[in-house]
């Protein structure tokens, strides 16, 4: 099932006068800051209520995270044969109309108090979380390929400039607001503003103007295998989607190793105190806020594959600076600096990767990014701990008159390789020639 446009739906003004993309981005803005909210909220509510004052509450908190990643690997990989099958509009709806129930579920704890065990509570939260995360792994794909039903190719650039910087305004927005409503007025209301979140983006998703179209629809069951097969040979045999997914994974060795070990280098290499890592999570997400509204004012005099190759470069470039770092101002402001490039990565994915995929692979090409990128990072994360507390541990050697400890020396050599991968996919990622790949040919529908 693919997802046409209605005459009316897809106007020459551009993005200012497309109504369908003013209900999307509208209704993206509202649930990303009802999630950021929840997000937040449901970690330091297992951490500091429902398991407050246990030894086991960090494992508690693991567990929420746990419970989020699980279905990128469980049902991710599948999902988007669904996407490919289904009504995408429809099923936006019902991932929307599913999330705000399970949401809405979790009030059933706060209406109790403590009469139910801490067991059966940290139980419902990690169900509803493992749920949602699950509904999500359907209703993004499925998003995806409206927006590229709904938004002609030379405005999409543009359109995932604004909902990139929509995300970042969020994830600034959002967290903050977390902890008040906690603390202040109780969790119900963060539970009640994410589940009333999914309502608006129901509406809004409802109110599209869009007209499914037939194609190999209400397939059987017995070719369930066969269309994930064919997702999977698609994606093996094109050479943009291939090199996307390697040069997006080399990437995480960079931003990975940051997340897990900034805390560290705070403390070590900075000489600060480890509370200013909120400081430098904020000039990350400024920088990534102002790095995505570039990409967009961008678009029309750089080509996407351009920009994206240049923006893993100077992603390593900045890493690479910011390794040698000694005092947190520099830092602050070279963070800040960082979020400009990775801001412009994360927005001309999309427009590539919509590029050369048909409308009816879309769902399952999307959903073989994410679970492999989801596993490059769990890995490299976890490489990097390991390293920092035992090979690396108590490195201190000079080259050249420069020093070298264990958290900068991983921070520089993830930035080497996020070079390598840059400049590597800079050789791969050329438009497609119909001659080599008919398939890989842009389509409206298929």
């Amino acid at each position: 099932m693919t997802d046409t446009l209605t005459p009316q739906a897809a106007p020459a003004g551009g993005l200012r006068a497309n109504r369908n993309w003013h209900r999307l981005w509208l209704g993206q803005g509202i649930s990303v800051v009802g999630d950021f909210v929840f997000d937040t909220t449901v970690l330091l509510w297992v951490g500091t209520v429902i398991a407050k004052g246990q030894t086991w509450a960090p494992a508690a908190v693991s567990g929420v995270l746990m419970a989020a990643a699980l279905p990128v690997f469980l049902i991710g990989p599948v999902a988007g044969v669904f996407v490919d099958r289904w009504d995408r509009r429809r099923l936006m709806l019902a991932m929307d109309a599913l999330r705000a129930a399970l949401i809405a579920a979790l009030l059933v704890i706060p209406a109790t108090g403590a009469r139910l065990p801490v067991g059966l509570r940290l139980a419902l939260v990690y169900a509803v979380v493992a749920l949602a995360a699950g509904a999500s792994q359907f209703f993004n794909p499925a998003r995806l390929a409206i927006i590229a039903a709904a938004i002609p190719k030379q405005d999409r650039t543009r359109a995932f400039s604004l909902s990139q910087a929509t995300g970042s305004a969020a994830g600034i927005v959002g967290p903050a607001l977390a902890a008040p409503l906690l603390f202040g007025v109780g969790v119900q209301w963060a539970l009640i503003l994410n589940a009333l979140s999914f309502l608006c983006s129901f509406l809004l998703v409802r109110s599209l103007r869009t007209e499914a179209v037939e194609c190999p629809a209400d397939r059987p069951w017995s070719t369930f295998l066969a269309d994930f097969r064919e997702g999977i040979s698609f994606f093996v045999r094109n050479r943009v989607l291939t090199a996307l997914l390697g040069s997006v994974c080399v990437y995480t060795l960079g931003v990975g190793a940051l997340n897990v070990l900034d805390v560290f280098f705070v403390t070590d290499n900075l000489h600060s105190a480890a509370s200013w890592l909120g400081t430098l999570g904020a000039a990350f997400a400024v920088g990534t806020l102002v790095g995505a509204l570039l990409a967009g004012a961008l678009a029309r005099r750089l080509s996407d594959t351009r920009m994206y190759w240049l923006c893993l470069v100077s992603t390593g470039v900045v890493i690479l600076g910011y390794s040698r770092l000694t005092n947190l101002p520099a830092a602050v402001a070279v963070i800040a600096v960082l979020g400009l490039p990775v801001g412009a990565v994360n927005v001309v994915i999309g427009p590539m990767l919509l590029a050369v995929t048909p409308q009816r692979l879309l769902g399952r090409v999307v959903t073989v990014i994410g679970p492999v990128q989801q596993l490059a990072s769990l890995i490299t994360m976890a490489l990097a701990g390991f390293l920092a507390s035992t090979a690396l541990r108590g490195l201190s050697v000079r080259v050249a008159g420069v020093h070298f400890g264990p958290i900068d020396s991983i921070f520089a050599v993830g930035a080497l390789f996020m070079i390598a991968g840059g400049l590597w996919a800079a050789g791969r990622l050329r438009p497609p020639d119909p001659a080599e790949d008919p398939e890989a040919v842009p389509t409206a529908a298929a």
